[in-house]
């Protein structure tokens, strides 16, 4: 799948555009502030009705305008396409539609156009907090595991009743107990879909990987939130007295974590920032890998100032692999000379100039 057509109204900076991008390899460049960031800013609203800069939505929405607007034309993998509407208004809410009909919330965006956001901030999945890491796992099960949204909207219900309790102690032995028990079962099928992941992905991982950088002993594990050799209803009962005195669950699925390691090091201390950069392009580019065989369609990369902190081999590898994967790629840079060479000749290319918050489409001169 790809976007054919974009159209953004009230974004940051951006006078109001329309442009059609290309299926394949699509660079945006400019100057710093121009606006390229804010095009990939406004698909990504489009695909998940958020931004990626800020959680803020004033920022977002240009200066005096009570609401932002994004709509996008998804051409599907089966010939057919599917017209897209995101709307956010200041004070937080947000319409969405899907063919011309109202959606109930963003998970049928994120079903009809799969991103994936690799920018300056991306080593975060190396270094920031397990719950960084466990959303880039979910994301990847839910474009593969049909079952996992119904089950994860089971363990989150179930969650909020054992919480709810361990504050209040509003439940009865009986419905606690049978809380516990849908807690438990909800759990162990997220970790077994989980897992099913991770065996999957581990082996094109490091394959990808392997392509852009050598480094022996980087392992990949996964930690389910729990002790591997005991069921969770044993450590819930083991753990109550503290769980009340905390006030929520501390074991269980939304403690689990991916944990990448050097030797005996966390991967994430060891590294340089342009090596973290590369682990984690290997990490989303192996998703989209898993996402394409899964799906009739592709998930389509939003990539930041592709350039920045990686040397010319390296990022003619990078973009050799964006390219292998056949999807759409939405790149930002600077200086577009960088970008120019190394594509195929077959590969479909479109460079478009933002200046000032305006976007022109330029020639493509292939060598």
């Amino acid at each position: 799948m790809s976007l054919s057509r974009v159209s953004v109204t009230a974004v940051r900076n951006l006078h109001p555009v329309t442009f059609s991008p290309s299926p394949r390899i699509n660079i945006l460049y400019g100057d710093n502030g121009s606006g390229k960031t804010s095009v990939l800013e406004a698909i990504h609203l489009l695909g998940l009705a958020r931004s990626f800069r800020s959680t803020r939505l004033n920022p977002v929405i240009q200066y005096e305008q009570p609401t932002c607007t994004v709509f996008g034309q998804v051409a599907l993998g089966d010939g057919a396409s599917s017209n897209l509407g995101v709307s956010r208004e200041r004070q937080g809410d947000f319409t969405i539609r899907i063919d011309g009909q109202n959606a109930r919330g963003t998970a049928q965006l994120a079903e009809i156009l799969p991103l994936q956001l690799i920018n300056p901030d991306s080593f975060r999945l190396l270094e920031g907090a397990p719950k960084i890491r466990r959303q880039f796992l979910d994301w990847g099960v839910f474009h593969v595991e049909p079952r996992f949204m119904g089950t994860w909207q089971r363990l989150q219900k179930a969650l909020r009743q054992r919480n709810s309790w361990l504050r209040h102690g509003t439940l009865d032995a009986i419905s606690q107990a049978a809380w516990d028990r849908e807690l438990s079962l909800a759990s162990a099928e997220i970790d077994e879909y989980r897992r099913n992941y991770i065996k999957a992905l581990k082996p094109v991982f490091e394959q990808i990987l392997s392509e852009l950088l050598q480094l022996e002993g980087l392992t990949l594990s996964y930690y389910r939130g729990w002790d591997k050799d005991r069921e969770l209803t044993d450590v819930l009962a083991a753990s109550l007295q503290r769980d009340q005195q905390m006030g929520h669950t501390q074991a269980g699925p939304q403690r689990a974590d991916l944990r990448l390691r050097l030797g005996a090091n966390n991967a994430a201390d060891i590294l340089s920032r342009g090596q973290q950069k590369l682990v984690v392009c290997a990490l989303r580019i192996a998703q989209g890998h898993l996402v394409s065989q899964a799906r009739r369609g592709q998930c389509i990369y939003l990539v930041d100032d592709l350039p920045s902190e990686l040397d010319e081999q390296h990022r003619r590898a990078l973009c050799r692999l964006l390219e292998d994967l056949r999807c759409q790629v939405f790149i930002t840079c600077v200086d577009h000379e960088l970008l120019r060479e190394g594509w195929h000749t077959d590969t479909p290319v479109a460079l478009f100039h933002v200046e000032q918050g305006r976007i022109t489409q330029t020639h493509v001169h292939r060598e």
